[in-house]
């Protein structure tokens, strides 16, 4: 007899996803696995659970309650095999996780093959986007974000503040003048970064005797995506404001010049994002660990 946890762990995933195939990629699973696991589901349950479209599966009613009432079993099993596990326990399986690409690129890229080394069976998806990724459908099982956090239907890990930078390249500063203050800033253009093109542009931000103030600048290119952000600033295009971990390289390499330093947009907040506080494998909670720690010389707590 098949493990019934497994069952209803394939179950849970086709249910959160609306596909077989998205959900044996998310376990590590072939897709006829997955498969056979909900039929056998189906047949020890006597119900069906599922509705099969040639471009959408989703749970009957039958299914929906199963989903619920199987999502807590699944979460208490969990707690209940870590009850009694030590520090060295053996972590596997797959990890799926989203962070913003300087942060990969920088930071946990570099330094990933550190946490492997401690728990060998254990495979890393990195996800690096600029759209806000659906967690649930998309099977990851955390976040890291930047910004302001709005979404309630998730758990907010609240690491710190990123403090941020404006920048520019030589190139564009010899051609532009390098401003001391705000008011030199006239002449200047702004590498203009938008969610989507043709969404209103962002202004120059800065805080100043605790208030937030805000200037429209032109900019001589807009876009979408945050390496052609840093490209377009890196051609000279124009200043740019960014967490300032993204750029120490450039920095340091001379290639991206620090400016205004005294006039700052606010520290950005960061935190890890998850689904469900209970319902969270062991793996995520020592990776989202390791990030933390990762993570704490470069913010403000």
């Amino acid at each position: 007899m098949m493990n019934k946890l497994e069952l209803l762990r394939s179950f849970i995933r086709v249910t959160e996803l609306s596909s077989f195939t998205q959900a044996g990629e998310s376990l590590g699973l072939p897709k006829s696995t997955v498969s056979e696991h909900v039929q056998t589901l189906e047949a020890l349950m006597g119900a069906r659970l599922l509705h099969r479209t040639t471009r959408r599966v989703s749970a009957t009613q039958d299914g929906l309650v199963l989903y619920e009432r199987g999502k807590d079993m699944l979460a208490n099993m969990d707690e209940l095999e870590g009850l009694f596990r030590q520090e060295g326990q053996v972590l596997a399986g797959r990890l799926r996780i989203d962070m913003p690409t300087g942060f990969a690129r920088v930071l946990v890229l570099p330094r990933l093959a550190e946490f492997l080394h401690r728990h060998p069976q254990v495979q890393i998806e990195i996800s690096c986007t600029d759209r806000r990724v659906d967690m649930v459908r998309e099977g990851f099982d955390c976040v890291l974000r930047i910004g302001e956090v709005a979404d309630t239907s998730l758990v907010a890990r609240r690491l710190g503040w990123l403090p941020m930078i404006n920048c520019a390249s030589p190139a564009y500063l010899a051609a532009h003048g390098y401003p001391s203050a705000p008011a030199d800033l006239a002449g200047h253009f702004l590498v203009h970064y938008v969610a989507q093109l043709g969404a209103h542009p962002g202004q120059f931000i800065y805080a100043h005797q605790d208030n937030i103030i805000g200037m429209a600048l032109p900019g001589l290119v807009t876009v979408n995506n945050v390496d052609a952000y840093e490209a377009a600033c890196l051609g000279g295009l124009g200043i740019i404001q960014a967490p300032a971990i993204s750029f120490e390289d450039y920095l340091a390499s001379g290639r991206l010049v620090s400016i205004l330093t005294e006039y700052r947009a606010p520290p950005m907040e960061i935190a890890l994002m998850y689904a469900h506080r209970r319902f969270l494998p062991q793996r995520a909670r020592v990776f989202m660990d390791w990030l933390a720690e990762l993570l704490k010389p470069y913010i403000l707590s």
